[in-house]
């Protein structure tokens, strides 16, 4: 039975290929809409929509094409299950950004500068994951952010078949490793403002013990702060070598090297 809820002149408009990209177009919105850079909060939809449908130019013609769904259920069934994976392959490439802004706050937190100028993005956040999380953001674009996208996009057919959910069992344990990985890459990323802060705050104890009429506060707070912009001045590009890094190794093996 075919589908009939859709003007007939509208389908012998587009032609045969009409479902097939359709079909594409499902999976590749739901991808864009938490994309990086792409699908974030203060991006219009209309730009959404329009950056999905160049998306699905590029991917339909690279894959078979798709039969036309059987019924109205049938294209529901599509829907579901490339949203599904669709989110899933955004969140997943989502989760990098997530991992620059954890290390902005752990390094914010550690160096007493979780309070500056905070809250210039979408959602509040420490000066420090702001300046990573655009930083990073603008490395990945300038690295070619939508080709590698185009290339994962293409590419997930190959791993779930359009018109199959994923298993729960492992999509779930896909989902749980993609976390701990962005919680180990940010714990990573933020080590050296961490360890800067390990020692600042031992050489204080100890010089509080040996002069306790000393007002160490007052005189370590502006050292501490300033080595925290110091470190993210100088180690700020090899942060963000090894972040892209590990984004570039993700689009090569969305498993992450999973077992």
């Amino acid at each position: 039975m075919s589908l009939n809820f859709l003007p007939p002149e509208l389908v012998m408009l587009l032609g045969a290929g009409f479902w097939h990209a359709a079909i594409v177009f499902l999976r590749v919105a739901a991808m864009v809409s938490v994309l990086p850079a792409m699908g974030e909060m203060y991006v219009p939809v209309r730009v959404k929509l329009a950056v999905s449908i160049a998306f699905t130019f590029v991917v339909a013609p690279a894959l078979p094409a798709f039969a036309e769904p059987d019924g109205v259920m049938g294209f529901a069934r599509f829907a579901a299950t490339e949203a599904l994976i669709g989110l899933a392959l955004g969140v997943g490439v989502r989760m990098f950004v997530l991992a620059l802004q954890t290390a902005g706050a752990m390094a914010a937190q550690s160096t007493s500068l979780s309070q500056v100028l905070g809250g210039i993005g979408a959602e509040p956040m420490p000066a420090l994951g702001a300046v990573l999380m655009i930083s990073g953001v603008t490395l990945a674009v300038m690295m070619g952010l939508h080709v590698r996208v185009a290339e994962l996009m293409i590419r997930s057919y190959q791993l779930f078949p359009a018109g199959q959910f994923p298993g729960a069992a492992g999509l779930a344990e896909w989902g749980v490793h993609r976390v701990s990985q962005s919680f180990s890459l940010a714990f990573t990323l933020a080590a050296p403002f961490v360890i800067t802060a390990v020692i600042y705050n031992l050489a204080l104890g100890v010089i509080n013990r040996a002069m306790p009429q000393l007002m160490v506060a007052m005189v370590g707070a502006p050292v501490i702060t300033f080595g925290g912009l110091f470190i993210l001045m100088v180690g700020s590009p090899m942060i963000l070598d090894v972040w892209s890094r590990a984004l570039v190794t993700f689009f090569a093996d969305p498993g992450g090297g999973m077992p």
